[in-house]
């Protein structure tokens, strides 16, 4: 999923890259009179412009975003990320369509036009808070983590096989000037480390340590390995001889030069200035600041003002509701000990996790073809974009989860790409393997996000925009179809559902204990063993990346939650009339909309089928 600023933290995929737009563009004059002889614009042809003077704004503003989408950035504008300027310009931009806004008469708007109306105020009004000097000073001294850095990620960005082209010199240039500037990037996202450690507001020394790890590893990598030197180890047939030597000479200057020493630069200041000023806890409210950040960083990832006690009562509830589904299935897996002592057995016993990566990449291929043949039967439409199944690239599976998705682009041309992890493949589980394909490939996140940024009649902040409980919610309602599939049936399987969905409650109860009750890092790996069978690996990659990003783990089951209490309203109202695809059309037709904004048209729906 792509990159985006927001609260000066890198948010991928997926998700929150509002397009964003030039200071210097003229404010629309949504009240002025039409040309004399010039037919009168209508109410929605008002909005729809704009929200595209918006667009141009903001996307000069978002270098990230329009990077992970395989658009052309100059190098100047990634040059800007972490500073002030940037954030002035940000929110004159947001401060501008606002007032625009103000001055649209939603009530002359068409439905369709409306829930855009909503979205966008929804959306700009987040952004505005997010700019306020409070919150400033609390996120953007924040700008680096270990799970959505840019140091890790833009290696990625920039690779071959990501989302930029590398078909003629021009692009491979392109590519090499934006390498250039990451430099400058990296020295400005310490200055703003800086300032956090002037005003107490830093990172966990956990997040710090294994930031320096990631760095650690991609240094050692030999050239030939790097992902900056990816682009020249292969070229288009017809690219001569003489321009493919001068692009390697020019790329190895510039990864010895540039690339390499910005690393190492970001990796001394880190090592020893900044782990020695950075807090032993790893919760936010044992930091100055950090009661009121949580309760921000909740409403913004699940989209509603829910208080973290309240959140940690319904994950409570919701894994004591799923522990007893599980009993059943361990019955059916033909085990009779205590459900604690059969999660011993599935991390140990060899029959429930692959021996090898190929093993894992065959299972993922065989779940994929069942998918493809059911999907109509769900579904109206599907998008155009292929799936590439493919596993993490070897410096990241360390420190990243068991499974993930970066979108295509939004022509269909850019394949989306579902990842898995190999690292330390023993102790991964082949019980998972079909809910995290429905989860993170079809028809989760790459159905979701492939039909909004394919679908053009949609102002730009629906097709790329969005928020996490909408799409990480949608994605594990996703999981859930498996069931009507009949991918369940296998005990296996089923279990492994099951496992996933104990993963997104105990969330809830971890990410609040972290940040609002004190729980140590091994209090919550705890907790986790002790109710699902997750592996020590992945327990203790998902604490840290609750650390690293609060309140984004969140999303995923109050959004999912959401989804499923929205069908079961409409399955009650409409009964016979229930349309199992139209309410997936209704529910993806908008692209990702704010939770309360999804419910009003989800009712709207209902009454009309009344």
């Amino acid at each position: 999923m792509g990159l985006s600023l927001r609260g000066g933290r890198l948010h991928r995929a997926l998700v929150l890259a509002l397009v964003l737009i030039p200071a210097t563009a003229p404010a629309l004059a949504a009240d002025t009179a039409a040309a004399p002889g010039a037919q009168a614009l209508s109410e929605d042809e008002r909005i729809m412009a704009l929200f595209a003077d918006d667009a141009r704004r903001e996307d000069s503003l978002d270098p990230l975003g329009r990077l992970s989408r395989g658009e052309k950035v100059d190098p100047a504008a990634l040059s800007l990320v972490f500073t002030d300027a940037l954030s002035r310009r940000r929110l004159a931009s947001v401060s501008r369509s606002l007032a625009d806004l103000a001055r649209v008469r939603r009530d002359k708007l068409s439905p369709e036009r409306q829930i855009s109306y909503d979205t966008f105020l929804y959306q700009k009004r987040e952004e505005l808070g997010w700019l306020q000097p409070d919150m400033r000073a609390l996120a953007d001294v924040q700008p680096l983590n270990h799970f959505d850095g840019l140091h890790s990620q833009f290696p990625s960005l920039l690779a071959r096989g990501g989302p930029l082209p590398y078909d003629t010199e021009a692009d491979y240039r392109t590519a090499l000037a934006l390498q250039g500037a990451i430099g400058q990037v990296f020295d400005q996202a310490i200055l703003r480390l800086r300032e956090g450690m002037a005003s107490g507001v830093v990172e966990p020394r956990l997040t710090v340590r294994n930031m320096v790890g990631q760095i650690d590893a991609l240094l050692a990598q030999p050239q030939d390995q790097s992902p900056f030197w990816s682009p020249v180890r292969t070229f288009p047939d017809t690219m001569p001889e003489a321009t493919r030597a001068q692009l390697r000479a020019d790329y190895s200057v510039m990864l010895a030069r540039s690339v390499l020493p910005a690393y190492r630069r970001l990796r001394t200041f880190l090592a020893t200035q900044y782990l020695p000023a950075a807090r032993d806890s790893i919760g936010l409210a044992q930091m100055r600041g950090g009661t009121l950040l949580y309760r921000r960083l909740i409403r913004e990832n699940t989209t509603l003002p829910l208080d973290p006690a309240e959140v940690h009562k319904l994950g409570l509830a919701e894994v004591a509701r799923i522990q007893g589904e599980m009993e059943g299935v361990k019955r059916e897996l033909g085990s009779e000990v205590p459900l604690r002592t059969f999660f011993d057995t599935l991390r140990t016993d060899p029959r429930f996790h692959p021996s090898n990566p190929e093993q894992l990449a065959a299972r993922f291929r065989d779940v994929a073809a069942k998918v493809d043949a059911l999907v109509p039967d769900y579904f109206s439409r599907r998008p155009k974009a292929r799936l590439l199944i493919e596993p993490y690239p070897a410096y990241r599976g360390r420190y990243e989860a068991g499974g993930s998705y970066n979108q295509g682009s939004p022509d269909g041309r850019q394949a989306g790409v579902f990842f898995y992890n190999t690292f330390d493949i023993k102790s991964r589980f082949l019980t998972g393997v079909t809910t995290l394909y429905l989860h993170e490939g079809i028809p989760g996140h790459h159905y979701q996000i492939s039909l909004a940024q394919e679908d053009t009649s949609l102002p730009d902040f629906q097709r790329f925009g969005g928020n996490t409980a909408y799409v990480e919610g949608w994605a594990l309602y996703a999981e859930t179809l498996g069931y009507p599939m009949g991918l369940y049936r296998d005990p296996l399987q089923h279990w492994g559902t099951l496992d996933d969905e104990m993963l997104r409650a105990m969330r809830l109860v971890v990410d609040t204990g972290i940040h609002t009750m004190g729980w140590s890092r091994e209090q919550a790996i705890a907790y986790m063993l002790d109710n699902s069978g997750m592996g020590r690996t992945d327990a203790a990659a998902e604490v840290e990346r609750y650390v690293a990003i609060p309140g984004q783990a969140l999303a995923y089951k109050i959004g999912g939650l959401t989804l499923q209490r929205l069908r079961a309203k409409a399955q009650q109202q409409l009964g016979a009339r229930f349309d199992l695809k139209a309410f997936h059309e209704q529910v993806l037709g908008s692209g990702a909309l704010p939770l309360p904004v999804l419910e009003a048209k989800i009712d709207r729906w209902i009454a009309a089928q009344h």
